[in-house]
């Protein structure tokens, strides 16, 4: 049996991979808002420490996985709490559980977006993010929309995974991330319903290339997989799942 944490574990695809991981037998500390093992705000500094004490109580020797699925939608507002727990309570609750993981050479699977590459690398709201000027970044989303603040957040946690990955590895840890398209889960429907967002999103829908939107569980699915054994020499790895979105957006990049 492995002994996996996880941040946002209670609905969508975090809800579905605790739901394959308990039914195959192995141990999954839920990190949430609202229902959880642990529950913490992870918007702020003592909900992040909440976070990751609550883990290591219920842990002390070790992790086998660190799975960080907590985030918010475009429509979150203010739109700094995006910034707050899409990018960085990841590297707050990752850092701070690091030798955990370490201890069982486990990995680490941080959940980005296939809305990631559609920031620049560049972009100041990025940079501030990957500088770790939490305030900065918070300062600077707010002049901008609910896109460049989701999307944003997602490149720059992807970003740092890239950055860590040599890191992690020699210290026994496996760093990598998925990148899901549109998925069928509760913060999507808050996206749907948006004035702003919502046809935006059904425009994308339309246009995947395998058709319609994906369900959690073919998310879940290749989480699952990343955490095995089977994939044990798989590191800096982004996957996208996402019925060929990226491929169709940038065919000449990989």
């Amino acid at each position: 049996m492995a002994i996996y944490a996880m941040t946002g574990g209670a609905t969508g695809i975090g809800g579905e991979l605790r739901q394959q991981l308990t039914g195959a037998g192995h141990q999954v500390i839920s990190v949430d808002i609202k229902e959880g093992d642990v529950i913490a705000d992870l918007s702020t500094a003592e909900g992040r420490k909440a976070a990751v004490d609550g883990v290591r109580e219920r842990a002390p020797d070790g992790l086998d996985g660190l799975i960080a699925c907590a985030g918010l939608p475009p429509v979150a507002r203010p739109l700094s709490l995006i910034a707050q727990v899409n990018y960085f309570a990841v590297v707050a609750v990752v850092e701070g559980l690091k030798d955990l993981v370490a201890q069982r050479r486990g990995t680490v699977l941080i959940v980005s977006s296939n809305s990631a590459p559609m920031i620049p690398a560049d972009d100041a709201y990025v940079q501030a993010c990957l500088s770790g000027d939490e305030a900065a970044a918070c300062a600077l989303v707010e002049e901008r929309d609910g896109h460049v603040a989701y999307a944003g957040s997602k490149r720059a946690v992807a970003t740092w995974m890239r950055r860590n990955t040599v890191p992690y590895a020699k210290a026994g840890v496996r760093l990598n991330a998925v990148a899901p398209g549109i998925t069928q889960t509760p913060l999507t429907d808050q996206v749907f319903a948006d004035e702003q967002l919502g046809q935006t999103m059904r425009d994308f829908q339309a246009s995947v290339p395998w058709g319609g939107m994906a369900s959690p569980a073919h998310i879940a699915n290749v989480m699952r997989f990343m955490l095995s054994e089977e994939a044990s020499f798989i590191c800096g790895a982004m996957f996208f799942v996402d019925g060929g979105s990226d491929a169709m957006l940038r065919p000449d990049h990989f």
